[in-house]
């Protein structure tokens, strides 16, 4: 459910991850202009075509046969939207009055967070700082911090107040186990109190032309330092298929820090940089224009990025969290 909201959430207020213009060329309540109108901007503006390997142009036959005149809106929105789902994408959807697309990508793998577990077992004295739940394990020797949403905006004060309260620690756990995304300003915010020196992690390239291949050059992404209360001991990083959008984003990242570990399942991709319109009926809409690449020019960010140490949460026992105890057993080991 929390992964839902942060969908909706972001579609609702344009977060700072994506760029919607609502424009729109002309009206027409006429479900086959409506049809033409979305194929034609994912057509031509869409940047993940080649990596999906989707026939777009066989996608366009097949769900303009669903098409008739006089349907529903409904009807069309149903056809609209497993059209757009094809692309298995979540930052692709089509928001109407009544309904709201998108295409679940988290239940492409295990589910590998229990909140009551998290709660019961690990968290009975944990703190709220902002968006950060905290707390100690491991008899002191370890500090655990909680980030639900990169929607949730990082305060330097709060970081400066978490970060002190483990100092003495001998590790940092930084869970971002169903984190939806949000802004990906809060990625270098978190990450500069983990980095010694300014370090190209990333780079983006955007969509620019009507070929499917066609992007503008590489913009590097980089994390610098923080002048103040840092963290420059082992930091483990949770994650799962839950991890989306600028939390996919923050793992590709995280690849270039040494000190940095990401345990647990793939995330759920995301990596690209959304931005949407209008449709001539008034919908919206939004998809990927742009991808994110390793500092080798791959390109693994929307298809999820592999965790260093791969484990799976065991529903047969909710008294413990296997993910996060592999990340106490690599600190104290």
């Amino acid at each position: 459910m929390r992964r839902f909201l942060t969908i909706i959430f972001l579609i609702a207020l344009f977060s700072s991850c994506e760029k919607v213009l609502f424009e729109k060329d002309y009206a027409s309540s006429d479900p086959f202009d409506n049809f033409e109108y979305l194929w034609n901007e994912v057509d031509k503006k869409y940047s993940y075509h080649d990596l999906k390997g989707v026939d777009w142009d066989a996608i366009k036959v097949e769900y303009k046969a669903k098409l008739h005149p006089g349907m529903s809106e409904d009807s069309l929105f149903n056809v609209l939207a497993a059209m757009l789902n094809k692309l298995r994408d979540d930052h692709v959807n089509l928001v109407a009055p009544f309904n709201i697309s998108f295409y679940n990508v988290d239940l492409t793998g295990p589910s590998n967070l229990d909140f009551r577990t998290l709660r019961e077992h690990y968290m009975g004295n944990a703190h709220y700082t902002g968006p950060f739940a905290h707390t100690f394990l491991a008899d002191n020797r370890i500090g655990y911090m909680r980030y639900g949403s990169f929607t949730s905006d990082v305060d330097e004060k709060v970081l400066d107040h978490v970060l002190t309260r483990y100092k003495d620690t001998e590790g940092l756990i930084l869970d971002l186990r169903a984190n939806g995304g949000g802004s990906i300003f809060n990625i270098p915010k978190i990450l500069e109190r983990f980095n010694q020196q300014n370090t190209l992690v990333a780079y983006t390239i955007t969509r620019n032309g009507p070929n499917k291949g066609d992007f503008g050059p590489r913009e590097p992404f980089y994390i610098g330092t923080h002048n103040g209360i840092s963290y420059n001991k082992p930091v483990m990083v949770l994650i799962d298929r839950a991890s989306y959008s600028a939390t996919t984003f923050f793992a590709l990242t995280t690849k270039s820090f040494p000190n940095i570990t990401l345990i647990g399942d793939t995330t759920g991709g995301g990596g690209g940089i959304p931005a949407g319109g209008q449709l001539p009926n008034g919908w919206t809409y939004r998809f990927s224009i742009s991808q994110v690449l390793d500092l080798n020019g791959n390109n693994y960010a929307e298809e999820g990025v592999e965790p260093d140490i791969a484990v799976n949460f065991d529903w047969s026992d909710l008294t413990k969290d296997e993910i996060l105890e592999r990340a106490i057993e690599e600190i104290l080991n």
